[in-house]
């Protein structure tokens, strides 16, 4: 029996790696002779760095770099050096839990570009990026002025940043290391397809979390739309309508026309990042799972999309989770042919999250579950 284990952290609790590793340990109880590969796996959201670092071999990268208010914070990025590819999380720099202020007007994504030139400095040039709970709403202006690109007013002068500097873009200077990033490639982690203005648009639909008032949303609104027509007339090509192009307040606008960058859906890109379709081609049973299980589950997280590839291969899927709702019946028909809870007993949270427990009850889990197969 072949098995193949890809579950995504059960945050709080157990990593990825550590997860799926304890699958495999109940698994081999239960069947010795059994085949097990294990697999990280993340969403493209927060935990992303971690799981492929861990899963893949890689290395922890820190560096300081500009938060989304101006102050220092403290980041890293993974590097998976036999692909050469960095791994990184908007959100290290520029995240909405970076600090208690919330000022569109300002916030930037200055610290973004700060770690995609380090990469670069030293010598990596394949990028995987995701760019979930922004604090910004500057249509990736900070980014792209860290990376050496400059946006002027009407007389000249720096434009700023924030989303203030978006009405004022007059004009813009190309960067002065666009030969290096042309040898780049960027691989974005996006789950959302709105454009970039307008009312389904990054500063109505997403900016109010990050501080956007109803008399200043118009205003920015007008600017995003000012930034992406310069754009437009500089690069000859408007992505401004293009889905994803508001994710992250703009920041897909800005991969999409600056970096020619490629928006992909989070899951999709991790499945290919750790070559999980090659690892299915000849598996008996797929196991995988989170934390919880529910109907959000069904909508396309990352354990149905495990199942789905696991479809193709006719590979029967089996989901564990900390805790399981009524609606996650949901899981079955999206491609999950059984799933279980871990929890075994009556026990608190505090007590059922505790890393040592998790583990055991994991693996105790896949133990029994495999035994009957």
């Amino acid at each position: 029996m072949k098995a193949v284990v890809a579950v995504d952290s059960f945050k709080g609790s157990m990593s990825s790696m550590e997860a799926g590793l304890a699958v495999k340990q109940g698994i081999l109880a239960a069947r010795p002779d059994a085949s097990v590969v294990v697999r990280p796996l993340a969403d493209g959201g927060e935990g992303t760095t971690d799981a492929l670092t861990e899963g893949l071999g890689g290395e922890r990268i820190p560096l300081t770099v500009t938060g989304p208010m101006g102050a220092p914070v403290d980041a890293y990025y993974g590097y998976l050096r036999e692909s050469n590819t960095a791994v990184m999380e908007m959100a290290a720099a520029a995240g909405i839990t970076l600090s208690d202020e919330k000022d569109p007007l300002r916030a930037t994504t200055f610290g973004v570009g700060e770690m995609i030139l380090h990469a670069i400095d030293k010598g990596i040039r394949s990028f995987i990026i995701g760019i979930g709970g922004s604090a910004t709403n500057d249509g990736g202006i900070g980014m792209l002025k860290a990376l050496g690109f400059r946006f002027l007013d009407e007389k000249g002068a720096d434009a700023g940043e924030g989303a203030q500097a978006l009405a004022k873009v007059a004009s813009i200077q190309l960067s002065d290391k666009r030969e290096l990033l042309s040898e780049c490639s960027f691989r974005i982690a996006c789950d959302v397809t709105n454009p970039l203005s307008g009312p389904m648009g990054a500063t109505y639909v997403y900016g109010p979390q990050k501080g956007v008032t109803g008399e200043l949303a118009p205003v920015i609104d007008a600017g995003m739309k000012n930034f992406a027509r310069i754009t437009a007339a500089a690069f000859g090509q408007d992505h401004a309508d293009t889905p994803g192009a508001g994710a992250a307040g703009g920041l897909g606008f800005a991969f999409l026309s600056y970096l020619n960058g490629e928006l992909a859906p989070g899951i999709q890109l991790i499945l290919d990042a750790v070559g999980l379709e090659d690892d299915l081609k000849d598996a008996d049973v797929v196991v995988t799972g989170e934390g919880r299980l529910d109907h959000q589950t069904a909508m396309g997280k990352a354990p149905v999309g495990v199942a789905k590839l696991a479809k193709k291969y006719h590979a029967k899927t089996i989901a564990f989770a900390g805790s399981v709702t009524k609606e996650a019946t949901a899981c079955n028909e999206a491609g999950i042919d059984a799933f279980f809870p871990i929890v075994r007993g009556i026990t608190t949270l505090e007590e059922a999250m505790d890393p040592a427990t998790a583990k055991s009850n994991m693996a105790a889990a896949a133990e029994q579950v495999f035994r009957l197969l």
